[in-house]
């Protein structure tokens, strides 16, 4: 597998920025992923590994200089550099502009071109294993930063008839709303108040945390309390970008009142597979081995 893996005068790089970066996630999964496509297509010459790279934001703009002089290939990119590369890059798709954050970029052309790739790995998930028609339902996303404009975004693709934002920062939420005045994203949108949350719990069926709250080492909180949780409809589908701990106390509650749980660990591997389809120019990606990956580095499996 991918520490057999022999490194050569002819891999290429890929890998993730960060600050921290020690304990991403992704080296496990992509190596992983990297190793079973040269088993799969043994003639293709497919020579890469996959590295963390801690960049301070102050080394980030010569960093970048460094990757294009290197011959890196392409790289995700974590907290805090998805918003701070953009002026560093020479392209930005539409999706990533609507978004405001880049988490992918690739090599094309002597160019840096960035991506969003968390949008594809938030819907995967509702496209393929609880796919329905989402034109009539209504999405209720708890917190307004980064995440959430991924997922407000991934919602608006679904076709949900509502999308509504909660946020405790009054100021925040405006600019929120505002940020999307001159997008269709805005018919649908709603931002409210924390104190509306109780109203609006008893509509959602899907019910979104893109908050910290309840990640480790902080696994005893959730973002609601049991009696807020209690008025989620059964069967709507409860979704927490968080997945240390697996399951979160919030989808533990939600599932307690008969809902279905979708954790991040499959949002991080769906957009993992989406940016390897950008670096490798590969449709067929081994989903499953990045799962057990993560499962098993992870200690779940």
């Amino acid at each position: 597998m991918a520490n057999d893996k022999l490194i050569t005068g002819k891999t290429k790089l890929l890998g993730v920025i960060g600050h921290p970066v020690e304990h991403s996630l992704s080296p496990a999964m992509h190596n992983a992923a990297l190793a079973q496509l040269v088993v799969d297509i043994a003639n293709l010459g497919l020579d890469y590994v996959y590295l963390p790279f801690p960049i301070a934001p102050e080394n980030l703009e010569v960093a970048i200089a460094g990757f294009a002089a290197i011959g890196v290939v392409g790289f995700n990119v974590t907290i805090p550099h998805k918003q701070a590369i953009m002026p560093l890059l020479s392209e930005i798709t539409p999706l990533a502009q609507t978004i405001g954050a880049v988490n992918t970029v690739s090599r094309q052309n002597n160019q840096w071109v960035g991506t969003n790739t968390d949008i594809e790995g938030f819907i995967a998930p509702l496209q393929t294993t609880y796919k329905q028609d989402w034109s009539q339902k209504v999405a209720v996303i708890l917190g307004n930063g980064g995440a959430a404009r991924a997922v407000v975004v991934g919602c608006h693709q679904l076709g949900f008839a509502k999308i509504h934002v909660v946020g405790r920062n009054v100021q925040r939420l405006q600019e929120f709303r505002d940020s999307w005045s001159n997008s269709p994203i805005a018919e649908n949108l709603q931002v409210h108040q924390w104190e509306e949350l109780s109203k609006l719990i008893p509509q959602a069926n899907l019910l979104v945390n893109t908050t910290p709250i309840g990640m480790y080492p902080k696994v005893d909180e959730s973002p609601l309390s049991g009696e807020e949780i209690a008025n989620l409809p059964t069967g709507a589908i409860a979704y927490d970008l968080i997945y240390i701990p697996k399951p979160t106390q919030f989808l533990e509650q939600a599932q307690k009142q008969g809902a279905i749980a979708i954790d991040g660990l499959e949002m991080l591997v769906q957009q993992g597979v989406a940016a390897l389809k950008i670096w490798l120019q590969q449709e067929n990606i081994p989903v499953e081995v990045m799962r057990q990956a993560l499962q098993k580095h992870l200690g779940l499996s």
